[in-house]
């Protein structure tokens, strides 16, 4: 049975906790699909969700923003997957690790803020609440403009040995959502939260390189990756090599805060377990693990 890191979209969950439970009722069985078959960590993003908290709860630090979306989205999951496991009479239990990513504190990243939260504005809704609020927005994939904060790369999972020990024990665990709360080491005070937003792909590559995943599976909104995204000579992709990917890169191929951090979480993933990442549609997470559906991205 394969070890996957599924690694699931903070957009496609719901934009309130009310069309986020709608949403997720969906995602169950689509989980629940997998989980008959191969041996799954389930991780997701929190971008809109983290953005909401924040905006209203604005005397609530951010970090702890970040945990509080991992609990009610973790929730959520938790609940209806195992609601779906409980109907199918598959005797897994599923539950949800609040989770800590380690950053370097002098990454060049909170330089340039890049990783979009929250809901999209117009750009002249943008700019207005820019002069309010002295926030940086920025236009995300032709969708319209969100707010930015600084996405710094991960460097360790605290948490990641009980993460893949409860999974070995044959548990459904939900972990690392939103990328995990991003935290700096101090020699006095130890691991502290710091405003940020880590890329949830890029944290599932390191979770699935490190605890020796077979497969990295990242569900988005797109059924494959395309060249010339959203233009009249738009290609589809079915596998491409490391080596063209990066290529592709190079050639700005894909949108920064969006495809661009998913593509270099599989690159990095491939590499590092000469092992397969995929990139698929929610709805063709089981067809992309046959090699139905989906973008290939392997070593070469």
């Amino acid at each position: 049975m394969s070890k996957i890191v599924v690694a699931l979209g903070g957009n496609a969950l719901g934009n309130d906790a009310k069309e986020q439970q709608k949403n997720i009722e969906l995602v169950a069985p689509i989980i629940v699909k997998l989980i008959q078959k191969h041996n799954i960590i389930i991780t997701h993003g929190n971008g809109p969700q983290v953005g909401q908290i924040f905006n209203n709860m604005k005397q609530m630090p951010f970090p702890e923003c970040g945990s509080m979306s991992q609990g009610y989205i973790g929730y959520q999951l938790q609940q209806s997957i195992q609601d779906e496991l409980n109907k199918k009479n598959i005797p897994k239990t599923c539950l949800t690790i609040i989770t800590q990513t380690l950053v370097d504190k002098n990454d060049k990243a909170f330089e340039n803020p890049t990783k979009p939260i929250g809901a999209f504005y117009s750009e002249s809704e943008a700019k207005q609440i820019e002069k309010e609020k002295g926030y940086i927005f920025k236009e995300d994939a032709n969708r319209g403009y969100r707010r930015v904060v600084p996405s710094p790369t991960p460097k360790k999972i605290i948490e990641e040995k009980v993460i893949n020990n409860l999974n070995e024990e044959g548990y459904i665990v939900i972990a690392l959502g939103g990328g995990g709360i991003p935290v700096i080491y101090d020699e006095e005070k130890g691991l502290e939260g710091i405003d940020a937003v880590i890329d949830k792909d890029k944290s599932a590559s390191l979770l699935a390189t490190n605890i020796n995943a077979d497969i990295l599976l990242i569900l988005t909104s797109v059924d494959k990756v395309y060249l010339n995204y959203g233009k009249k000579n738009e290609t589809p992709l079915n596998e491409m090599t490391t080596k063209e990917a990066k290529k592709y890169i190079l050639e700005g191929q894909f949108a920064q805060g969006s495809m661009l951090p998913k593509i270099e979480a599989c690159i990095n993933f491939a590499e590092k377990r000469h092992a397969i990442a995929i990139i698929a549609s929610l709805e063709n997470a089981s067809a992309a693990l046959e090699g139905k559906a989906g973008t290939v991205i392997k070593e070469g």
